[in-house]
């Protein structure tokens, strides 16, 4: 026997003893499966008179317009058999070769076997046509609510995606490939990272996006220096160390969302908003919310006004010794900072002096991609969800947000861990993105029901703190940064709130990129430009027609808006005050509270 085989020989052994392991660990999971705690249904998928009125849409269109539906299936059926004669063609003349190939690119199919190999690239090839004549039928549909086709394209879109090849190891020659090359341990490698992620989340599926031994909050990830000089049961108020000898005597608060923690802005030195606001001479205060477990059931979005906001605004001015303090806030604490202004107004409390919104939705009229998930259906099992458990828990809305890009943050992950045996990036904004925070139940009610679907805050006033809150209150300076792809909180719906504001001081900043690439912008990555434009009166595709583009981060622009505002130089603040007393060094305790199950 040659050496050459017996090291097939040998290789085939090692790969048939993994694939007996595969199998013990399938008895592993399948355990695991049969004790898990099944979620909510009515927060799996939406109600079934949606897919009836589809349905229904869809016959009474086959009735109607018998041609036009027909027109569509034929075209499948047309494509599908050329195909396959296509393929049946070369494989007759002894080509091992893929017929013609006119389908456009996918980055799915990157591996050049779904160009050249005749299965691959005939399974590649079927699948596109039938997800074109999925995408065809939708468009078609008449008779449906724009709401209710908005959803039908949605999900749709879901099983349309679910479906590639790419997620099956049959039909995935990069799996196929790794598996044989490694003997079949990647396939060890990956059934122990899907039971390891099942076991973290009580059997609910929820893919790891980074590598999470990577990272410790303190030590490699939120590391600006800082004291803890207040603390409630709602947040943390983090002050931090000053670099410069003077400071502005106006001090700054951030408010970011209590969704997700606070460091985002501070997840490395390069890309620290907080740092680099500190280098330019800001004496920096930043909230840390608390993470709530089922005690905090009863917390409404009156508590976050009255407790969070309205408290750290008084304890910043009475640690500054200031009248009145900048302030900004990031997505939904961007939207509660509005509401507290308008409290703010009615009041009479000038505290005050400036607010920047950094992806704020204030106007809720329309939804968006979130439409999907903002009908009654779903609010309705949420609801349901927090009666039972008391909060709205954080992995039911990571869950939510990953659909949103399924590809990128589900199925792309998915084959990666579990298919292939990769362990997940050690990327800092992936780890940021899975320590999330769940809501309290009442909070999320008010938000979901009152902002989102009733749009109160604009529609009519929101009944919050004993007022009736209202956009048009807002009257202090204020500039809004928006993200140009931005799909949770889209520009232009941005936009749209800003303009209802009545503050006569108004900017407004469009930057390249998304949610959160188009905030985390350092100037010195040179990276994103922005747009702005003087003119807010104008209509948003025309306030864009109009706008100059400017390379670079917006920092530096709003940095000469936020020092206009800031009030004469002083000598660098210290730590607290004599009633507060340093409690701890940042990045403090509640941001290292992970998120209840």
């Amino acid at each position: 026997m040659t050496t050459k085989e017996n090291d097939a020989g040998e290789h085939l052994e090692l790969l048939n003893e993994n694939l007996a392991r595969v199998e013990q660990l399938s008895h592993r999971l399948i355990e695991i499966m049969t004790h898990r705690k099944s979620l909510r249904k009515d927060l799996n998928s939406p109600d079934n008179e949606l897919f009836m009125n589809a349905a229904s849409a869809y016959w009474q269109e086959m009735v109607n317009n018998p041609g036009k539906v027909l027109e569509n299936q034929l075209e499948l059926w047309s494509k599908s058999v050329k195909h396959f004669v296509d393929a049946q063609h070369l494989l007759v003349q002894g080509q091992n070769a893929a017929p013609q190939d006119e389908t456009p690119s996918d980055p799915r199919f990157s591996n050049p076997l779904w160009q050249t190999h005749p299965y691959f690239n005939f399974l590649k090839q079927q699948y596109l046509f039938n997800a074109q004549a999925i995408e065809s039928a939708v468009d078609d549909l008449d008779g449906l609510e724009p709401k209710e086709k908005q959803r039908i394209d949605y999900f749709s879109r879901q099983i349309i995606d679910m479906m590639a090849p790419t997620n099956f190891l049959g039909t995935n020659p990069d799996v196929l490939e790794k598996a044989v090359e490694t003997d079949g341990q990647s396939l060890i490698d990956g059934l122990e990272n899907l039971i390891s992620d099942l076991e973290a989340n009580d059997g609910e599926l929820i893919v790891r996006l980074a590598d999470e031994e990577a990272f410790e909050i303190g030590r490699n990830i939120a590391t600006a220096p800082g004291k803890v000089v207040f603390r409630n049961r709602m947040f943390e108020l983090l002050q931090f160390t000053p670099t410069t000898k003077m400071v502005h005597a106006v001090p700054l608060l951030i408010f970011p969302p209590w969704i997700n923690k606070y460091y985002i802005l501070d997840l490395k030195e390069s890309n620290s908003f907080i740092r680099w606001l500190v280098d330019q001479g800001y004496s920096v205060f930043v909230v840390s919310w608390i993470n709530p477990d089922r005690s905090y059931a009863a917390v409404g979005m009156d508590e976050y006004i009255d407790e969070g906001f309205l408290s750290a605004i008084t304890e910043v001015k009475a640690i500054t010794g200031q009248k009145q303090i900048n302030t900004v806030g990031y997505c939904i604490a961007g939207t509660t900072l509005n509401l507290t202004l308008s409290l703010m107004k009615q009041r009479g409390d000038t505290s005050v002096k400036s607010a920047t919104f950094l992806t704020t939705l204030t106007d809720f009229s329309d939804q968006g991609e979130f439409t999907p998930f903002l009908q009654d259906d779903f609010i309705d099992g949420i609801d349901d969800e927090i009666a039972e458990e008391g909060l709205l828990r954080s992995f039911i809305m990571q869950r939510t947000f990953s659909f949103l890009r399924s590809n990128d943050l589900v199925y792309g992950p998915a084959i990666k861990s579990y298919m292939m045996g990769q362990t997940p990036p050690a990327f800092d904004l992936l780890y940021w993105n899975g320590d999330g925070s769940g809501l309290p139940g009442k909070m999320a009610h008010q938000y979901l029901r009152q902002l989102c679907q009733k749009n109160e805050f604009v529609d009519g006033g929101i009944k919050l703190c004993g007022e009736t809150l209202v956009l048009a209150d807002v009257d202090v300076p204020i500039c809004a940064v928006t993200c140009e792809t931005d799909h949770i909180a889209r520009w232009k719906d941005c936009y749209k709130g800003f303009q209802k504001a009545q503050s006569p001081s108004k900017t407004f900043i469009v930057s390249e990129s998304g949610h959160i690439a188009g905030i985390v912008n350092p100037p010195s990555k040179k990276k994103y430009g922005h747009y702005i434009n003087s003119d807010t009166g104008l209509e948003a595709d025309e306030w864009m027609h109009g706008a100059t583009f400017e390379d670079g981060s917006w920092w530096p622009r709003w940095d000469k808006w936020l020092s206009s505002q800031s009030g004469e130089e002083i000598v660098a603040r210290e730590f607290g005050s004599a009633k507060h007393p340093v409690l701890c060094d940042a990045p403090g305790t509640y941001v290292k509270v992970k998120a209840t199950r």
